[in-house]
């Protein structure tokens, strides 16, 4: 049988580029590690505008937000591909996504990880060109450690940067935080909690996720871990911040996102923050990526990045 169909372009065609270095690390041993990201983007033909020497001026009209993805994982380890096609909805509706890797409790202790954030957001700038980004319109977003990250980020302050790519700037313009273990301190004590229970996963604060990732001396681990909270860093230059949380969350409390919203808007910047607690949600099932979900997370960034 013979069809001649006329299918249109009803969504753009997206390509995939895999093992970006965009920093190179130690471990705690002292091993050099290569830090990657990968980015999704749409087809939009540079070489062939390159070839119709339509280039040169014309070219910012091409250039697109970014958002870097920041996975989770409890700070143990993240896979910066595993949830790349559920961001592809952001490609489509002309975002170019990075995701990234970046280095684990076993591999480095707190800060680092954020280090690594802010440097990836950098890579984006230093690179944008090369990904047609638009270096003055960058988001990020992450779920879990990644969304604790992401928020961090988001304050857009001074701490935590790393001499790579100095000289562009680490801060965005939208940050999305996804039921992120904003407040370590409140965690651990939760934590502390649970263990209670004899048959609680861990038996001992250092055990936890939370604890894993600061290291060092038990008896200042609380204190110390007041530096990866988000609500000392909440500041006039933040970005805007968006934070879902699932009701039915069984490993980071809804509490800690419903305070940290409280602690934005109590800083007079209530007009700059939403959260939206998703019913039966638990920590990161699909309720997280439906249409309806989607929608608000689009919206969200279309508002302060496009």
């Amino acid at each position: 049988m013979k069809y001649t169909i006329d299918p249109g372009r009803k969504r753009p065609s997206v390509n995939f580029i895999d093992s970006i270095v965009y920093s190179r690390k130690p471990d705690l041993d002292g091993n050099m590690l290569d830090l990657e990201m990968s980015i999704m983007l749409q087809n939009g033909n540079s070489e062939m505008r390159l070839a119709a020497g339509s280039e040169g001026e014309d070219r910012k009209k091409y250039l697109k937000p970014a958002i870097l993805w920041v996975p989770g994982g409890g700070y143990r380890g993240c896979d910066k591909n595993l949830m790349t096609a559920e961001c592809e909805y952001l490609v489509e509706a002309g975002y170019v996504v990075a995701s990234m890797y970046y280095r684990s409790s076993a591999q480095a202790k707190w800060p680092e990880q954020i280090k690594d954030v802010k440097t990836a957001i950098r890579f984006l700038r230093a690179n944008a060109d090369k990904y047609e980004i638009d270096p003055d319109r960058i988001g990020v977003m992450g779920r879990s450690a990644g969304g604790h990250l992401s928020a961090m980020a988001g304050m857009n302050t001074d701490n935590f940067e790393s001499e790579e790519w100095s000289e562009f700037s680490s801060q965005v313009q939208a940050a999305y935080d996804m039921f992120g273990p904003v407040d370590f301190v409140a965690l651990m004590e939760a934590d502390e909690i649970a263990m209670k229970d004899p048959n609680h996963r861990w038996k001992t604060v250092e055990d936890t996720h939370a604890g894993a990732i600061m290291g060092g001396d038990p008896a200042t681990m609380k204190e110390r871990a007041k530096s990866a909270c988000t609500k000392y860093y909440i500041n006039p230059k933040m970005s805007p911040m968006l934070i879902m949380h699932g009701d039915a969350d069984p490993l980071v409390p809804t509490a800690i996102s419903e305070e940290f919203y409280q602690q934005i808007c109590d800083a007079g910047m209530e007009d700059r923050t939403d959260l939206y607690i998703l019913k039966h949600a638990g920590h990161g099932t699909p309720e997280f990526f439906q249409p309806e979900t989607k929608k608000i997370v689009v919206e969200f960034f279309d508002r302060y990045l496009k």
